[in-house]
């Protein structure tokens, strides 16, 4: 079900971006995202092209292609079409002297064919703001969210059981999920706004290949299809009995994400060690899922639920040796890895609203990344879980 953002959403996103602008960057005069999220956040379209936000008059989409698919799928008030910046410009008028833009992720190339016709004499970052803005989640986003969690419970927790055959692969079971997913409605794409970051389902694996150590920042681990492609899983390690299986995966919906981590345990049984940290790590999702209130810093909740942790259980916890995700838990929507982060640094309170995935882990040398992973909406009574409550360890026979 295609559905557009409306223009109500769109002109709030649009005036709490520009608040937020203007209380960080009090000086700010001109913005261009080039960002298709963000594009979309604002606009309610991808395009080619360039959403302009002047300081003292109304924002306007510049798109190079398509024009005609952003006229049918946006609600945003001025769009208009362009051959070249050149166009932009000069609808645009005399260009300010500070421009600000994502630094994280516009190609210096991009930038560079940009200032030939919007000569700018200063560059300044805008991630930050975008990204608070973006934090808190509409009635409309949570719904859409919401749609997402339901599909990725259903999926992970009624149906992957099924899926596990003694002999198959990694990269078969990775197949198999992420078309189910897709039938059941998930839109296809894992998206991430850090830089360089490549996922086409998650990170999936078998005894201690969850343990294999990847680029991403995050507690689990894979192996991969190959070092060209280390994603989705390996052709060559197949299921045996009593092993680990761990799949941590996001599902997404109108371009909205949930993220869900399952573990399995295939025809045996596991280590009492095992076990153990792997019960203590839902114990833990569930003390953070408490805190998960308005009003509350992120950076409170790290350290409380780390202090409060026994320092032999920190051992491989939030991964394995040396490879510590120093985090607890990351926002996520338009992208999985959104603020805030659990972690120190994110001082500033958590507001309602506020969609935050939670994924204590721990791994466990000679078995595989034992944990959970939920998605939470924060709420005045504690962190909503909207993607289910299967505790994990699920046994297959």
């Amino acid at each position: 079900m295609e559905r557009k953002t409306p223009a109500s959403e769109l002109r709030d996103r649009m005036e709490r971006f520009r608040l937020r602008m203007d209380t960080e960057n009090p000086s700010w005069e001109f913005a261009a995202i080039f960002g298709r999220v963000n594009q979309f956040y604002l606009t309610g379209t991808m395009q080619d092209g360039v959403l302009l936000v002047p300081r003292t008059d109304e924002a306007v989409f510049w798109v190079r292609r398509s024009y005609e698919r952003a006229q049918d799928e946006s609600l945003f008030p001025d769009i208009r079409p362009m051959k070249t910046f050149r166009d932009a410009a000069a609808g645009m008028g005399a260009c300010p002297g500070t421009v600000h833009v994502e630094t994280e992720i516009v190609p210096f190339a991009q930038l560079e064919r940009f200032r030939k016709y919007f000569p700018c004499t200063e560059i300044r970052a805008l991630d930050t703001q975008a990204a608070k803005v973006r934090a808190k989640k509409s009635v409309f986003e949570l719904a859409i969210m919401e749609r997402a969690g339901r599909i990725h419970r259903h999926v992970l927790e009624d149906r992957v059981p099924a899926m596990l055959r003694e002999g198959m692969s990694e990269a078969e079971l990775g197949g198999e999920v992420f078309c189910l997913m897709v039938r059941e409605g998930h839109h296809g794409i894992t998206r991430f706004g850090r830089f360089g970051t490549e996922m086409v389902l998650g990170q999936l694996g078998f005894g201690e290949n969850s343990l294999y150590p990847t680029c991403f920042d995050g507690p689990g681990g894979c192996r991969g299809a190959a070092p060209g492609a280390p994603v989705l899983g390996s052709h060559d390690r197949r299921l045996r009995a009593g092993d680990l299986v761990f799949v941590d995966c996001a599902c997404g919906v109108q371009g909205y994400h949930t993220d869900k981590t399952v573990t399995y345990v295939y025809k045996g049984s596991l280590p009492d060690e095992a076990i153990e940290a792997h019960h203590r790590c839902v114990e833990v999702q569930d003390e953070i899922a408490t805190l998960l209130r308005p009003g509350t810093a992120p950076s409170e909740i790290y350290e409380t639920v780390i202090d409060g942790l026994d320092p032999a259980f920190l051992d491989n916890f939030m991964g394995f040796g040396d490879r510590r995700a120093q985090f607890l838990g990351h926002g996520i929507g338009l992208a999985v890895d959104e603020a805030p982060v659990i972690a120190r640094g994110f001082d500033e309170p958590l507001e309602e609203g506020m969609v935050i995935a939670l994924e204590p882990k721990k791994g466990i040398r000679g078995v595989g990344m034992v944990g959970i992973e939920n998605t939470f909406v924060v709420a005045r009574g504690g962190g909503r879980c909207i993607t289910g409550k299967n505790a994990g360890l699920a046994p297959v026979e």
